[in-house]
């Protein structure tokens, strides 16, 4: 109606005006902390290309600035990045990135390794599955075609079964679920490291209905290639897909 306030499409400016704002504030940060710094090899001033990594304007040489320019406050030994942190390589305590603004960064080489120790396990229990089947694999035993009309009523029981009208009672359910919502969560709490699904944080109160939307929440993902999942035992693991960590 005339004169009433659109709080969506307000709600919509402001996330808008946030995230500009953010973006701002990040480049204004990197700005101020390179200021003061010049590239090692020739002098040129650095501009920030990403989380705790930098590019001479000149000669294009890239490198960490974390490793580079700051020092542990408790020996003034030199950082190094272990897993997903800085630490002093001399004393070993953490040395909190001058560098990093909102954000992890992580150290791909030890990502890359245990990446190729994951995939070498994977094709190791497939070697074994297969050893396994070829022990016990029996002679091929010739199939029937199916005949609805063998058992009565089931024809007609699976035509309800997949009846439209049927599927009312699951429309609350369905109408309760973002899924954009539920895999932006996930997306912040799965990483390289495979993990188990039962540890992902729930988004609603109603454990059972949380559990069943982060499971069809993942499902999706596997199939867009954005995670990979499997079973191990009664264990369900998640991590991101490979593609996904070499690009980061």
């Amino acid at each position: 109606m005339k004169g009433e306030i659109d709080i969506i499409a307000m709600a919509f400016d402001l996330a808008r005006a946030v995230e500009t704002l953010y973006e701002h504030t990040r480049r204004y940060y990197y700005e101020v902390m390179l200021s003061g710094h010049s590239c090692p090899v020739c002098g040129g001033t650095l501009t920030m290309v990403g989380e705790s990594e930098c590019r001479c304007s000149t000669c294009a040489h890239t490198f960490d600035p974390t490793i580079a320019f700051q020092r542990c406050p408790a020996c003034d030994g030199t950082p190094r990045l272990r897993i997903c942190r800085y630490q002093c390589g001399r004393c070993g305590r953490d040395v909190p990135s001058r560098f990093v603004f909102d954000a992890r960064v992580f150290d791909r080489e030890y990502f890359r390794l245990r990446m190729a120790e994951s995939r070498e396990r994977q094709a190791q229990q497939r070697r074994e599955i297969s050893r396994g089947f070829a022990v016990t694999r029996s002679a091929p035993v010739a199939g029937m075609a199916a005949d609805l009309d063998m058992v009565p009523g089931l024809a007609g029981a699976l035509d309800e079964l997949v009846g439209v009208a049927d599927l009312a009672a699951w429309l609350p359910l369905a109408k309760g679920f973002d899924l954009n919502r539920y895999q932006e969560h996930l997306q912040a709490h799965i990483g390289p490291i495979e993990m188990c699904f039962d540890d992902l944080p729930a988004l609603e109160d109603n454990s059972r209905m949380d559990r069943i939307w982060r499971f069809v929440a993942i499902i999706f993902m596997a199939h867009a290639g954005l995670v990979q999942i499997w079973q191990q035992g009664q264990t369900i693991l998640v991590r991101t897909c490979e593609t996904d960590t070499e690009g980061y």
